[in-house]
Order: structure tokens, then sequence, then C-alpha cells
């Protein structure tokens, strides 16, 4: 999970607390020995707001913070619900690429003093990478969603 989600254990506490308060999850039973370890499962109610939020809009700044926490989760979603997600992401990856395009022609119709062009080179290659790497996504997130999903076993 550290791909995407990193926590302390305290952040795991509160955030579990909350999805109690909410009736999302309950506790399903606590271990009697050492720290009474507790085992949690969610309800109706939280696999429908799970449902909801695996279906619903991407949110995030990035496109790995949008798609990669639905992704990892896509197998416990009904198979219907699957590619119309898979295609969903591969437009985000789309839109992403398309802004990260725009601001390179952008750039490249701008006048720069000799003093910042070492600054702006860097700058560049940055832009550079976050270009190939939206190539990347949109074409793995579109072949994923074209196979139907990850080819197992």
């Amino acid at each position: 999970m550290g791909l995407l989600y990193s926590a302390s254990s305290g952040s795991i506490k509160r955030a579990l607390d909350v999805l109690l308060d909410k009736a999302l999850i309950e506790v399903a039973s606590i271990e009697p020995r050492g720290r009474g370890k507790k085992i949690y499962r969610t309800t109706a109610a939280g696999r429908q707001e799970f449902h909801s939020w695996m279906t619903g809009e991407l949110s995030g700044a990035d496109l790995e913070t949008a798609a990669l926490p639905r992704l990892f989760f896509l197998g416990l979603l009904e198979p219907e619900d699957r590619a119309p997600m898979l295609w969903r992401i591969q437009q985000r990856a789309a839109d992403d690429l398309a802004k990260l395009t725009a601001l390179k022609e952008r750039i490249d119709t701008m006048e720069v003093s000799a003093e910042y062009r070492d600054v702006l080179g860097y700058q560049r290659a940055t832009l550079d990478y976050g270009i190939a790497s939206g190539r990347h996504a949109l074409t793995w997130f579109g072949n994923l969603a074209e196979r139907g999903g990850p080819q197992t076993g």
C-alpha cells in the first residue's frame, strides 16, 4: 500500500474512528490477549460508500492520486463496473496530458533572458518528464481497459 497511502498508526486510528462514527465500519472482534487488537468489517452503508467512491468522479491533484487507489481496489467491484472506471481513468490521463502539452507549447514561444535559460531548461526537463509520464499512463490505462483488466494466471 506504500505506493498509494502512507500514514502513521495515529492517522490510521483517527481514520478508523471517523469510519466508526459514520457507521461505515464496525468492530467485528477484539482479540482477548495482548493489547486488545480490533478486527473491523464494513457495514452495508460502508460498502455503499465504497462503491460510490470507486465509481464516482476522479479527484486528486494528479493522476496517481486519483487513479491508483481505485486501480488497487478495482477487483472488488462487479466486472461490469470495472471497464467504465478504467475508461474514466484513461480520460483523466488524456486531459492531464493535454494540459501539460499546452503548457509546453506556451513555454516554447516565450522569450527568456540569458540569466534564466538554465533555470528554464531544468523546469522544461521536469515538464518533459511529466509529458512522458502522461503518455505512458494514457497508453498503459488504455491497454488495460482494452484487455478488460489485468491478465492473470
